[in-house]
């Protein structure tokens, strides 16, 4: 017998926590909440499938360390990663390691729902996987050279001032190639646009570019 997938739902803040587990339980899903992600680690021999939302922030152990662990003993468990404005840098180094998506605060109730959707069923298409990565490609050669090193900027964790400073251009006009990027990438956030790159390999390119 098939078993429902629960939703893990790991922050400290106990308002946000028991936010997300109405919201989750309204949409269907079943959840179990825990206020620290040694909590979780605590009962991981019981966890058999699902997904995992975390904040990344968190004392003793962070998002990003609890990532990390799972990445080793429940490869196949799904991790959606929550941040605060500012902590790109973190989403990028999450989604580096393996995380399924992130989420910026603050986000809106659909958004978080289809990303939990999107987490439990990806995966599963090697097919489905070429499929996206050629029209990931075909999106990527539409770019202009300005747009593919603002888009370079970003998947590096960059703030749109630090990109505008390293290209010699205004945070404004970074703000309007953004703007042009996730239209011509049809990305609808920026977690989006990392995970664009991350089937494309564009942040290994960055990354060694920059060492």
């Amino acid at each position: 017998m098939d078993l429902k997938p629960v939703i893990y739902v790991i922050d400290d803040d106990e308002a946000v926590r028991e936010s997300l587990e109405f919201l989750l339980k309204t949409a269907g899903f079943a959840v179990r909440a825990f206020e620290s992600a040694k909590a979780f680690l605590d009962t991981l021999s019981e966890v058999q499938s699902g997904c995992v939302i975390t904040d990344v922030r968190m004392p003793e152990m962070t998002g990003i360390d609890l990532l990390r662990r799972l990445q080793q003993t429940h490869p196949n468990l799904a991790v959606i990663v929550i941040t605060g404005h500012g902590d790109i840098s973190l989403a990028v180094e999450a989604m580096k390691i393996g995380a399924a998506d992130f989420l910026e605060k603050p986000f809106d109730d659909e958004q978080l729902i289809a990303a939990v959707r999107a987490a439990l069923s990806r995966g599963a298409g090697a097919t489905k996987h070429k499929a996206e990565l050629g029209d990931i490609n075909d999106k990527l050669n539409a770019l202009s050279k300005r747009e593919r090193e603002v888009l370079d900027g970003l998947v590096a964790g960059h703030a749109n001032k630090t990109i505008a400073f390293d290209l010699g251009i205004s945070p404004r006009t970074v703000e309007i190639y953004r703007a042009n990027l996730m239209t011509k990438m049809s990305a609808n956030s920026l977690s989006d646009l990392v995970r664009m790159a991350l089937l494309a390999d564009i942040l290994g390119e960055t990354s060694r570019s920059d060492g």
